[in-house]
């Protein structure tokens, strides 16, 4: 079975689809790969650590993709190279299926089983697969580190001659896996934590962190059946921000990481909360990409209002490529043996299953994601 990895296109994406350990574990699984010469360029890997463990390179990337049994990469593909892809293909990577209709409807006319890196469901056995909480992850700690070089303070407390430095105070809105991750950074940079999340069940991992969590009586919340925050009403809104506004205004940093999946992001703090910020101050928007959880954030800017900084980046796993290479690189390789059959040394596409149900969106022609039917007439 042949494996196609193309270079990703992406402007300044420096992440790669796959590095030499996985592929070369692959291989030894019987399935032959190829990759486009360059591929792991982002991430420091050259073309002889590929062919090393038996991957083939070339420069023909149409040929490539139209031989391909599978294709693997991490961004969404464009629509003109859906069409070189042969019919019963299998394209593995990000797709962003509730907002790229397009896309969705190229792949169903070309009859390729697109499955989504997105809707990998959220149980314990596709833990190893799960990229949205792997790369979420990073995302929390680069948040951190962008803040850390955005402040004209220090983290931590120190005692010095000259006086005691107080720890800077940072405030993370979201407690999901990036917001723990961002948590868990800042308190072992020597800031005073706090965080707030609109599902109650998480306040002990927040506190297991040494972080004081926040409560706001919203009356009723909580999540979805995949562990994500349902989306909150207007009146809880308002009365979220009310709070927020307080502890925003006591903040060196605030952090915010709500994001709703296949939906635009909450605003949560308003440009009136920001006028009451400290001056000098940092915002990190992890949600700029989705619409943003700030009023005044930027896509791919760090914007100056009112005193206050607000950091806008699009990709905040891609700012440390390394790791987040290594770890999406683990997660497609542990998809694709998680339904590898050695005796026939092939992927199977095993349509009961209810991992490839959740991931599946197009197949044979049709749409078959129940999740998306109804958004898409499929």
């Amino acid at each position: 079975m042949k494996i196609a990895i193309p270079k990703e296109t992406f402007e300044d994406e420096r992440r790669v689809p796959m590095i030499p350990a996985d592929v070369d574990k692959l291989i030894k699984r019987g399935a032959e790969v190829v990759i486009e010469s360059g591929m792991g360029k982002g991430s420091g890997y050259d073309d002889g650590e590929y062919t090393k463990v038996g991957a083939k390179v070339t420069t023909d990337r149409k040929t490539i993709m139209s031989e391909a049994d599978i294709v693997l990469r991490l961004r969404k593909p464009p629509e003109k190279e859906i069409l070189l892809l042969k019919k019963g293909a299998i394209h593995i990577s990000y797709l962003d299926p509730f907002n790229e209709k397009e896309i969705i409807e190229k792949f169903k006319a070309a009859g390729v089983s697109a499955i989504s890196m997105e809707m990998i469901p959220r149980t314990t056995r596709a833990q190893k697969m799960d990229a949205l909480s792997s790369q979420a992850s990073l995302a929390g700690y680069v948040a951190v580190v962008e803040a850390m070089k955005q402040l004209d303070k220090i983290f931590p407390m120190m005692m010095t001659p000259a006086g005691t430095i107080q720890p800077s105070r940072v405030f993370i809105i979201g407690a999901g896996v990036a917001g723990l991750q961002a948590i868990a950074t800042a308190k072992r940079m020597g800031a005073k934590v706090e965080a707030f999340d609109t599902r109650p069940v998480v306040e002990e991992q927040v506190q297991s962190l040494g972080a004081k969590f926040v409560k706001v009586d919203l009356g009723e919340t909580g999540q979805t059946k995949d562990g994500y925050a349902k989306a909150l009403t207007d009146e809880q809104l308002k009365k979220q921000q009310e709070v927020m506004a307080k502890h925003c205004s006591m903040a060196d940093v605030v952090i915010t990481t709500a994001k709703l999946f296949g939906r635009k992001a909450p605003v949560i703090i308003t440009k009136d909360m920001i006028q009451n910020m400290k001056k000098g101050s940092v915002i990190v928007d992890l949600a700029v990409d989705t619409g943003g959880n700030v009023e005044g954030s930027k896509l791919n800017e760090t914007v100056n209002l009112d005193g206050v900084f607000v950091i806008g980046l699009e990709n905040y796993p891609g700012q440390v490529p390394v790791h987040a290479s290594q770890m999406y690189s683990s997660n497609l390789r542990n998809f694709i043996e998680e339904f590898w059959d050695d005796e026939t040394k092939t992927f199977k596409l095993d349509l009961e299953d209810e991992l490839i149900r959740g991931c599946l969106i197009t197949h044979n022609h049709e749409i078959v994601n129940e999740a998306l039917k109804p958004k898409s007439g499929g």
